[in-house]
């Protein structure tokens, strides 16, 4: 068996290092979220709250763009990028 790596170096040439953990930080965008209700909605409050997730620890941040709640509606293409 092959062992897994010690390290990745992202698309963006972000290199991770997976010697230590590593913490991902989650930042649910739509307005039906299980988790924050649409807390973060505009901008502003995004913004502040990914720079908050980093300052804490989070070298990753999950953006979550669409709803994965049963029922919930799909997010156009468009409109997630």
């Amino acid at each position: 068996m092959t062992a897994p790596p010690n390290s990745f170096v992202t698309g963006r040439g972000t290199r991770l290092d997976f010697t230590s953990p590593i913490l991902m930080g989650i930042l649910n965008l739509t307005p039906d979220s299980f988790s924050d209700g649409g807390q973060y909605s505009d901008v502003e409050s995004v913004i502040k709250h990914a720079k908050n997730l980093v300052e804490s620890g989070a070298t990753i941040l999950d953006l979550g763009g669409e709803s994965s709640r049963p029922g919930s509606e799909p997010v156009a293409p468009e409109e997630e990028s």
